[in-house]
């Protein structure tokens, strides 16, 4: 292994105290100013005395509230790395370590030692600042320590009346050690459903319990919302879309046979089912829309229900999405089932869905994922809005040079869509297209897309800020609706950049990237320079999501490395 490099299967340190009587369970807390590796070591930088008197250590209650392993039990290899895993999750913590405390004379009784880092929890995200407009956004993700994130966004633009909005969210994690985490919001900054602009006004209510091991039993989200929009940016009629909607949502899933998996050492395939009713109405339609098929702005409805089978556990490894942070990246594979009644409109039709993916980690260090997604609506024997798509992502492993660590990424996909009637048409501005370009108003049914990039995360640290470099490369080949194979279009794009990040603060990767698309449209420049203040940083290693229809222009979940 290269030094500064981690790649081991998360239980391994733990199946040879597998059974063994858990005595105690310790908790140390640390700040953002310390590290895992050697504690009484401090990070040092400009500013980090000041912003040290802002922050309060997670306490000790809200790391327990977080544990699902518990004393006076036997110890579960898995279990016990599942939960190290689940730690490492939480929005306010940087790492997570358990380590097994052997006892003197009692060889079958240990002890654990939960060690945890804070993220700085005070977090400040500057989107924008010119003369013209100017947002922001300022939060705390770990009040005084208790696991409660506030975060105020305020926005500031000329050309808005009013010129000043905002957005509040509160939200609370596993209250009262149930993992049930609920969440507040409220926006008058609210991207619309037609063009994003920052047109509309909602609020939010969601209370969810996600499945954090496969050795708990239930899971299961009810949310609440309403959004309307009103033309803060004075546009004519013919292009404002006036819309408000309600949204209610709730499913609910039980993870089968927990009890009989717990003791063995092998990780077995896991069966988890679920159902989920949701409802879009929209009690004001645009009139653009009216009464036609427009998948944004009809009014749907769903009962669909879900089983899911999976067999999978994780790898700590780093360099990935992160600079050096731990992060957990899956082995195995993950099939969800859907199948349901789904109404958009006044068109009621039946729906099955099979959303499937294969994780690899290999001894070298490569990780890599197939995925399937595919999808079809039956209505009255006819097959209406059928859609495949499938590709494979793949990081290769670390190459060190001199004072360089290189990962090269390489992203396939394939996507088709057949008689298409309700559902949005291919868009190529998006993961599965050209992720970069402008928005482009191209819309087809096949789609092919290669993505590259080469990543050069350096030695070279400013006031605890880490850097990378990366030069990329896009090709896609979009087909019209509407047009034959031989209609099909080539999209080109090549660029570069650097990432910068700080992995001490709960703040995303900063990343400035220049692209240029030799073929230039009404829509986009051939040139195009982007800065991107909070991308992510860490794969969605969740083990289920609600049941759901399959998304085709976008990956909102991070399901797709």
């Amino acid at each position: 292994m290269q030094r500064g490099m981690l790649i081991s299967k998360n239980e391994s340190s733990f199946l040879p105290h597998q059974g063994k009587g858990i005595r105690h369970i310790q908790i140390k807390e640390f700040g953002f100013d310390k590290t895992l590796t050697d504690t009484a070591k401090e990070i040092s930088y400009f500013g980090k005395d000041f912003v040290k008197h802002l922050h309060r250590i997670t306490k000790e209650r809200i790391i327990r509230n977080n544990l699902f392993i518990k004393e006076k039990t036997a110890l579960i290899a898995n279990l016990v790395a599942d939960n190290e895993r689940y730690l490492r999750s939480l929005d306010y913590i940087h790492d997570a370590r358990i380590f097994v405390d052997t006892i003197a004379n009692e060889p079958d009784s240990i002890d654990l030692i939960v060690v945890t880092k804070d993220f700085l929890s005070i977090t400040f995200q500057l989107s924008r600042a010119t003369k013209e407009r100017f947002k922001a956004r300022v939060g705390d993700a770990n009040i005084m320590g208790t696991a409660q994130k506030i975060q105020f966004t305020t926005l500031l633009e000329k050309n808005r009346y009013p010129h000043f909005g905002y957005e509040i969210l509160y939200k609370k994690n596993s209250i009262g050690r149930t993992f049930i985490n609920a969440t507040i919001g409220y926006s008058k900054i609210q991207s619309d459903l037609y063009d994003g602009t920052t047109h509309e006004h909602s609020w939010r209510i969601a209370i969810e319990r996600p499945l954090v091991s496969q050795y708990l039993h239930v899971a299961g989200a009810i949310k609440l919302a309403h959004s309307q929009t009103y033309n803060n940016y004075v546009k004519p009629d013919s292009l404002f879309y006036y819309y408000h909607y309600d949204t209610y949502d709730a499913w609910i899933g039980y993870n089968l046979g927990v009890h009989k998996f717990l003791f063995l050492k092998n990780i077995l395939n896991r069966q988890f089912i679920s159902v989920r009713y949701f409802r879009n109405r929209f009690n004001r339609v645009p009139y653009q829309v009216n009464d036609g098929f427009n998948f944004r702005f009809n009014n749907r409805e769903a009962i669909l229900a879900q089983f899911t089978f999976f067999k999978q556990n994780f790898y700590k490894t780093n360099y990935v999405f992160g600079f050096g942070i731990t992060e957990d990246v899956p082995y195995g594979y993950n099939i969800a089932l859907t199948t349901g009644w789904y109404k958009q409109l006044h068109m009621e039709r039946l729906y099955t869905g099979i959303d499937a993916n294969l994780y690899d980690v290999t001894n070298r260090g490569y990780v890599r994922q197939y995925f399937l997604r595919t999808e079809t609506f039956l209505n009255k024997s006819k097959i209406q809005d059928a859609t495949i798509l499938m590709g494979a992502s793949i990081f290769s492993r670390i190459f060190s040079y001199r004072n360089l660590k290189i990962r090269q990424y390489l992203r396939l996909s394939y996507t088709k869509q057949f008689n298409r009637i309700g559902l949005e048409p291919l868009g190529i501005n998006n993961v599965f297209g050209l992720q970069y370009i402008s928005s482009d108003s191209a819309s087809g049914h096949q789609r092919s897309s290669v993505h590259s990039e080469t990543f050069f995360f350096l030695k070279y640290k400013m006031l605890g800020f880490k850097f990378a470099t990366f030069v990329s490369a896009d090709i896609a080949l979009f087909t019209p609706e509407h047009k034959n194979t031989e209609n099909s279009g080539f999209y080109f794009g090549v660029g570069g950049g650097i990432r910068t990040r700080n992995e001490n603060i709960l703040f995303g990767t900063i990343e400035l990237r220049f692209m240029y698309f030799p073929r230039k449209s009404l829509q986009h420049n051939a040139f195009k320079l982007t800065i991107d203040t909070n991308l992510r940083f860490r794969y969605n290693n969740s083990y289920v999501k609600e049941p759901d229809i399959i998304q085709v222009n976008s990956d909102n979940s991070n399901n797709i490395y």
